[in-house]
């Protein structure tokens, strides 16, 4: 991800060289004027207040931050919003070099933009978490600054107006993710909408009642991983209590681990063939009302069009020009209509990804009792069990975007609560 941090700029030397020197009149000569100006820089530097220095400073990390995690997004979306994501991205850029021009005027040192850096957790979660988390995220940061970053005044006016400029492209980016978030399927106008096209396209689709949505499958190990790990965690600890820690837990535990794995693989892949079957059939049925009512399937089109803002003259030119090529046609009305996806899920790769990262969750409370038996094997099972427990919860949060301590954590503690009431458990019922 070094792309979008490189976009953002110079370092914080040649910055502060090119203003000296086209103030000196070029390569830096050091005439009265030039030293008049850097002794100016210096008192005015002296002068600046720490909440304009601090305000300025953390607006300038956040817009490298922003944009960085923008880049990161942008490559795992469709072409058209990837490319709004680095637009916005190079806005972000924008706004960084407008501040350090302020930085520079009021002669704050500024750093290196290569010193900010995403941490690789962050990076981590850009890569793995659901798009819509991610968005989510971003809406609620860029809400942040522009209530609260951009909007308190610093006490020097010209700063104070420089930051009121950039919250309002702001407020338009965090506009522009709210509308990525929602989606085609909610079909809500956008502000420059035109009049009436929502009704009547509520209307037409009111006609095509086969729509269908299939419920969305998250696939990660780390879910999988979870589920096992809880699972058999809870069957050692309560056969451990029952029996004190004989050879029937191993028995137990790897029967257990080994159903687990089976089931989540089944479910995974009936899930998402499920899923696809859905995608498909939709896309089927849209193909018909095609052949069936063109022209409606045509207004359609172009209301979908109208409610993004464009002209209904321009509108229906695109739906006529899309109305000649049938499976341009067919793809554009299931992205709009029911968020068709371009490259569907792999029911295989699913299955595979489920059953392996259960098996493997699974596995690691039995690990004790392989090489031994008795309350050794029972405290470091569950020693085993508690630290993989905070290991999975952590790595939870790269999908979830929690904190990774609270997360690790709460596993950890849920993972406490189930193994000590199936000890319990198995204690009062001994064989």
């Amino acid at each position: 991800m070094a792309a979008p941090l490189e976009l953002l700029g110079e370092s914080a030397a040649d910055a502060g060289r090119a203003a000296r020197d086209e103030r000196c009149g070029g390569h830096g000569r050091r005439s009265l004027s030039c030293r008049r100006v850097i002794l100016v820089s210096v008192e005015t530097q002296s002068a600046v207040s720490p909440e304009v220095r601090d305000r300025l400073l953390k607006a300038w990390r956040g817009e490298i931050e922003a944009g960085a995690v923008y880049g990161l997004i942008a490559q795992r979306m469709d072409d058209e919003r990837a490319d709004i994501l680095r637009r916005m991205s190079e806005a972000e850029g924008g706004h960084r070099r407008r501040l350090e021009a302020r930085m520079s005027e009021l002669g704050i040192p500024i750093p290196d933009p290569a010193s900010v850096r995403l941490s690789p957790w962050l990076r981590a979660q850009a890569r793995l978490a659901p798009i819509d988390r991610l968005l989510a995220a971003r809406e609620a940061a860029e809400d942040d600054e522009v209530d609260d970053l951009y909007k308190r005044p610093t006490g020097d006016p010209e700063t104070d107006r420089l930051l009121r400029e950039i919250r309002k492209e702001e407020r338009s980016h965090s506009l522009a993710v709210e509308e990525m978030r929602q989606g085609p399927e909610r079909h809500e106008p956008s502000p420059v909408a035109i009049p009436g096209a929502q009704a009547r396209l509520d209307r037409i689709l009111g006609r095509e009642t086969w729509h269908q949505t299939g419920g969305s499958w998250i696939s990660g190990a780390i879910y999988g991983a979870n589920d096992g790990l809880a699972a058999v965690f809870g069957i050692v600890s309560g056969v451990s209590g029952a029996t004190g820690g004989s050879s029937f837990v191993l028995t137990a535990g790897l029967a257990g681990a080994v159903a687990s794995a089976l089931s989540m693989a089944t479910g995974a892949f009936l899930a998402e063939r499920s899923e696809a079957e859905v995608a498909a059939a939709n896309v089927e049925r849209e193909r018909e009302e095609i052949a069936t009512h063109p022209e409606e399937e045509k207004e359609e089109l172009s209301l979908f069009y109208q409610l993004k803002g464009i002209d209904p003259t321009t509108a229906d030119e695109l739906a006529e020009r899309l109305a000649h090529e049938p499976d341009a046609m067919l793809k554009a009305l299931a992205v709009e209509e029911f968020g068709a996806a371009e490259h569907p899920g792999n029911p295989v790769q699913a299955s595979v990804a489920a059953g392996v990262s259960t098996g493997l969750g699974a596995f690691v409370p039995v690990i004790p009792f392989i090489f031994d038996t008795g309350t050794t094997a029972i405290l470091l099972a569950a020693a085993i069990s508690l630290v993989a427990h905070f290991l999975v919860g952590a790595a939870k949060s790269l999908v979830t975007l929690r904190t990774w301590w609270a997360a690790g954590l709460e596993m950890t503690l849920a993972g406490v609560i189930v193994g000590g009431a199936t000890y319990t458990i198995g204690l009062a019922f001994p064989t």
